[in-house]
């Protein structure tokens, strides 16, 4: 949707060959990189990149194991722009962060349930300086663990970015738009060069969209309504507030645009998946203290 928004202001100054458009001179090349572990869809990608004539190296193999994409004194290689729509919710175990060679995961470790904040940490470490990424997660991944008591990986992790004034945007999409899932989603926008310290913006995209069957779908003056209020940094009456961080601590760090902007619908229910996630989440945690409790009470004999 962003990049969407991009383009259509580089292709008014780009010029067409052959039926397809080109940049113009004065706009460096793009090379892309990618990796992607399933061979069928690498092998898509690849041949994608080919017949669009583009630029790109795409590995094979798994990205939060084994990245791809390395200096030669072993870290991870930096890049401009990043972006990705992984897997909601993978279950990995705890040592898969704890363990991790490439220092990604230094705002926190993830809960074994959703890996949604080991995935924004693996591609925030892999922005250079002035960087920016978007990722395409459940809306869980912005909320949840906000108003729990005690500690919350997931929130601790957002909290850490918010600290960072790393985060620069979240969109909430319409629901029905994915076709693996009748649930909305969101896309969060990481910066490490933003042009408003201190200030998040949210947009509540929920009502952007055309009804389509068996999806959703987005038509270009959705995308061009969403694209301006990012790219003029507005707010929008039912549409998008700005934020700064006292707000976001005052809920608890939660980054929900329906938080924030009301379209006159119904509050914000969490869906069977989210739940099973906070459920799972909570599990760990429970475990946790009883271990903790367990070599309390063997100190003091009552094991």
């Amino acid at each position: 949707m962003l990049i969407k928004a991009h383009l259509r202001l580089i292709e008014k100054l780009g010029e067409k060959a052959n039926g397809s458009r080109r940049l113009p001179p004065t706009v460096a090349p793009l090379r892309l990189y990618g990796q992607e572990i399933n061979p069928s869809t690498f092998a898509m990608a690849r041949m994608n990149a080919f017949i669009h004539d583009m630029e790109a190296e795409i590995a094979i193999g798994d990205t939060m194991a084994r990245p791809a994409f390395s200096g030669d004194d072993g870290t991870l290689r930096r890049f401009d722009l990043v972006t990705a729509n992984p897997m909601w919710n993978q279950k990995f175990p705890a040592n898969a962060y704890k363990n991790d060679t490439y220092g990604r995961f230094a705002r926190g470790v993830p809960p074994s349930s959703s890996a949604d904040w080991g995935w924004i940490q693996h591609m925030a470490a892999s922005l250079d300086e002035g960087g920016k990424m978007a990722v395409v997660l459940d809306t869980g991944a912005v909320s949840r663990g906000s108003g729990n008591q005690g500690s919350n990986k997931e929130r601790d992790v957002r909290k850490a970015f918010l600290e960072a004034d790393l985060i620069d945007a979240v969109f909430l999409l319409p629901e029905n738009l994915f076709y693996n899932t009748t649930a909305p989603g969101i896309i969060l926008v990481i910066n490490k060069a933003k042009r408003k310290k201190g200030q998040i913006l949210l947009v509540n995209a929920s009502r952007q969209c055309a009804k389509g069957r068996p999806k959703n779908f987005l038509e270009d003056g959705h995308v061009d309504t969403i694209g301006e209020t990012y790219l003029r940094w507005k707010a929008v009456d039912e549409l998008s507030a700005i934020i700064t961080k006292q707000d976001a601590v005052k809920n608890d760090y939660n980054l929900s645009p329906s938080r924030y902007v009301s379209t006159g619908e119904q509050v914000e229910v969490l869906t069977l998946d989210q739940a099973v996630v906070q459920l799972r989440e909570a599990e760990e945690e429970l475990e946790a203290a009883n271990r903790e409790l367990e070599k309390v009470l063997g100190k003091l004999g009552l094991a």
